[in-house]
């Protein structure tokens, strides 16, 4: 049986008060004597009312911005589901007076961050989610955020700055200590291993930190650690570091790749023709492509589309409806191997 839906007409002759006495119940303003306020919450009650925020919103012509400060996937693809995710977000919640507007800068460029990030500040949103991949100029941002009262939100990349901003992502400590048990899975006994960070961010610190953590609690001294981050921007000296580095530890039997960028490495291992066990992150169709062919173990999904639509969501559905925006929102660490890597390319 479908419920009556009740107006605020309908309360009122209920009540017997005027339309404008519950109104101002209903929203909490003006003055109100306690004989009225009884009544008409009386009438509530017994109706079950149920106030559309919705309807409230478009009624009141009230739009929200949220502003999305994130690195161009066209310079790095790792940030192309992040995009799809703001996409499906932009069409979900624009309809009701939430729009979205993206400002995107050069992963390797503080100059392009903090540009973009002048300009989402005169813009003035009611809300700013960024992937924070420069801690210093991060930091200045969310200052002047609280300072202009614009409510922030991390993505991705979690920075301390003990001010409970809220972050959409995974526990990246947590995720190398999974690294750590795969590759303790991976290559048994006395054997030496490889932390290896490309483009270094302050993110992956927190990686191998949690990696080195899995080793540390166990005792295990039959493994020799050796940690090496290279620069890519330049293809050829990267080439050639990477190939030095190897010629210089010829007994490495595993690798832990911090960041997207597995590929990268790869395409320099396959020309020592090594077999060396090797554990990255995230569904990149070159990294997918080298899990297919046994030259990844293993990949941890980082579900980049999913922490990007949910920093939206959040606020959207504050706005809208209310409801609490969670300050910590860790998405649980997916192992990919594979086996099972045609399943996660559904989502």
């Amino acid at each position: 049986m479908t419920k009556k839906k009740y107006t605020i007409k309908d309360i009122a002759q209920m009540a017997g008060v005027s339309k404008g006495t519950v109104d101002r119940v209903l929203h909490k303003r003006g003055k109100v004597s306690k004989e009225a306020h009884k009544k008409v919450n009386s009438v509530l009650n017994e109706i079950d009312f149920q106030p559309n925020p919705i309807a409230r919103t478009l009624k009141k012509n009230k739009i929200y911005r949220i502003c999305v400060l994130m690195p161009d996937c066209r310079i790095d693809p790792y940030w192309k589901p992040a995009e799809q995710g703001i996409r499906e977000a932009i069409n979900e919640f624009k309809p009701f007076g939430v729009l979205v507007d993206k400002f995107l800068y050069h992963p390797h460029e503080r100059q392009s961050f903090e540009s973009k990030s002048k300009e989402i500040l005169a813009s003035k949103p009611d809300v700013v989610l960024m992937a924070p991949l420069f801690q210093d100029e991060s930091l200045k941002i969310l200052k002047e955020c609280r300072e202009n009262k614009i409510r922030t939100a991390l993505f991705n990349n979690y920075i301390n700055t003990l001010n409970d901003e809220v972050f959409v992502g995974q526990d990246l400590y947590q995720s190398g200590k999974v690294a750590g048990g795969l590759i303790d899975k991976a290559v048994r006994g006395v054997s030496k291993v490889a932390i290896v960070h490309i483009d270094k961010e302050a993110h992956m610190q927190l990686k191998e930190n949690g990696f080195m953590s899995y080793f540390e609690e166990r005792g295990n001294e039959k493994k020799q650690f050796i940690i090496q981050s290279f620069e890519s921007s330049d293809q050829r000296k990267f080439n050639c570091d990477v190939l030095h580095f190897l010629r210089q530890n010829p007994d490495i039997s595993a690798i832990f790749i911090t960041n997207s960028k597995a590929h990268r490495f790869i395409e320099v291992l396959q020309q020592k023709n090594t077999d060396i066990a090797v554990v990255g992150y995230d569904l990149l169709k070159e990294n997918i492509s080298y899990l297919r062919d046994g030259q990844i173990e293993f990949l941890i999904h980082q579900k980049p589309k999913r922490q990007a639509y949910l920093g939206i969501s959040y606020f959207a559905e504050f706005f809208l409806f209310g409801k609490r925006v969670p300050q910590r929102m860790l998405l649980p660490i997916d192992i990919v191997t594979s086996e099972n890597v045609d399943y996660y390319l559904e989502e």
